[in-house]
């Protein structure tokens, strides 16, 4: 958590719902501490008992699972966390899945797959949350980058991601009335556990650093600031995407040759 940037008092007395918080130390986890060290009651979802278990406790609050290709399991979870908060006045949903495949070779089942847990599933969670939030309230929506600009092998996740942007821009439009306020958030790459084992590859981050004008690739810290920002109640924002990626989308994503040269680079000068 990046310490410097807390303010206890932001969200002092707000509910929090936070979906993909199953892993550890990933971005929903980030999102969640943040969220409580400005003053909000957390309560964390998923699909990973004992991980949500464990974040849970340090958080001070609860947990309940949460899977998002299951309609009853997410109108369960939604109903329990706001029986354990009292109602949600807050709710992230950071969970996703980043499928990297070409276009050609992507089957029925990923499509059906992507869509469910990208398009789907947040559907009908934001069907739920909004019931749950009879008093208003901040939905926010992990986006990505690349539901705007190209990156090759990903196909799938980005119309799902760009369809899903839309979606933010309907429930903000029908509900603003009821004080409810929809956004979503654009990370590029960013650095997460689940990032990391690509990220080590020599030459990969160096290929996609040069596409961001600020200068390094973004962190979870970025993304939890962002959507506390959303979450608070001096955020007069709705309807929107807010890209939080160090201003990627003024170039672009490096292309599958550029990655590809840019480790055979790399690979070239560890040998010399």
């Amino acid at each position: 958590m990046n310490n410097a940037s807390i303010n206890p008092n932001r969200l002092k007395g707000k509910r929090a719902f936070v979906l993909g918080a199953a892993g550890r130390d990933n971005m929903g986890q980030v999102i969640a501490r943040q969220m409580q060290g400005e003053g909000a009651k957390v309560v964390v979802a998923g699909r990973g008992a004992e991980e949500l278990a464990q974040i849970a406790t340090e958080l001070g609050g609860g947990f309940v699972l949460c899977d998002l290709s299951d309609p009853t399991s997410i109108r369960k979870a939604v109903t329990e966390a706001a029986a354990q908060m009292g109602g949600i006045d807050i709710a992230v949903n950071a969970a996703g899945w980043g499928l990297l495949k070409p276009f050609l070779e992507t089957t029925e089942a990923e499509l059906e797959q992507m869509t469910q847990v990208s398009f789907t599933g947040p559907f009908i969670l934001f069907q739920s949350l909004v019931a749950a939030m009879e008093d208003g309230g901040s939905i926010i929506q992990i986006s990505s980058a690349t539901a705007t600009i190209m990156l090759n092998d990903h196909a799938a996740y980005m119309g799902a991601k760009a369809g899903g942007d839309h979606l933010v821009r309907c429930i903000a439009h029908e509900f603003g009335a009821q004080g409810i306020r929809c956004n979503s958030i654009s990370p590029g790459m960013t650095m997460t556990p689940m990032t990391a084992k690509r990220a080590a590859i020599p030459g990969l981050v160096e290929a996609y650093r040069k596409a961001y004008p600020l200068g390094r690739i973004g962190t979870c810290d970025d993304i939890a600031e962002a959507a506390c920002w959303l979450a608070s109640d001096t955020c007069f924002m709705t309807g929107q995407n807010l890209q939080v990626n160090g201003g990627l989308t003024l170039r672009a994503n490096p292309t599958r040759e550029d990655i590809v040269r840019s480790i055979a680079e790399h690979a070239q000068e560890a040998a010399e």
